[in-house]
C-alpha cells in the first residue's frame, strides 16, 4: 500500500505526467536534429583543413575513442547525410499529421478549452479601440 501512495505523488504536480504524444516527440526529435546539423557541418569544414593523419579524438556510444582525421571524417559526412534525412522525413512526418489533426477537428467540430473564448475576445478588440479612440498599448506615448 506504501507503494501505491508514494507512487500517485510523485512528480512535482502530484500526479503522474502524461506520455508524450507522437507529435511533441516527432517536434522534439526535429528539433534535436536541426540543432546538431550545423554542428556537425562546422566539424566536418574544420577536419577538411587539418593533416588527416592528425589525431582526433570522437565520442562513440559514449567512449571516447582516439582516431585520425582521415577515418573520422567519411563516417561525420555519412551522419550529416543521414541527418538531414531523418529532418526531412520528421518535417513530412509533422506535415502530414497536422493536416490530420485539423481534418480531424473540422470533421467532428472539435475545439480546444479555451479557444472559442480567444476568438470571441479578438473579433470584439478591434470594436472596442474603434470606440475607445485607441488602445492601451499606446498610453504613454506623446504625439503632437
Amino acid at each position: 500500500m506504501a507503494a501505491n501512495s508514494s507512487n500517485s505523488t510523485s512528480g512535482k504536480s502530484g500526479g503522474k505526467q502524461p506520455a508524450p504524444s507522437a507529435e511533441q516527440v516527432t517536434t522534439r526529435r526535429g528539433y534535436y536534429s536541426n540543432c546538431k546539423l550545423p554542428l556537425r557541418s562546422l566539424v566536418i569544414e574544420t577536419l577538411k583543413e587539418v593533416d588527416p593523419s592528425r589525431k582526433c579524438f570522437r565520442l562513440v556510444g559514449g567512449v571516447l575513442v582516439e582516431r585520425t582525421v582521415k577515418e573520422v571524417l567519411p563516417a561525420l559526412e555519412n551522419n550529416k547525410e543521414q541527418i538531414t534525412k531523418i529532418v526531412e522525413s520528421l518535417n513530412t512526418q509533422m506535415q502530414a499529421k497536422g493536416r490530420e489533426l485539423t481534418e480531424y477537428r473540422e470533421r467532428y467540430n472539435i475545439r480546444l478549452v479555451g479557444e472559442d473564448d480567444k476568438q470571441s475576445k479578438a473579433d470584439a478588440s478591434p470594436a472596442k479601440e474603434s470606440e475607445g479612440g485607441g488602445s492601451k498599448g499606446g498610453a504613454g506615448v506623446l504625439v503632437s
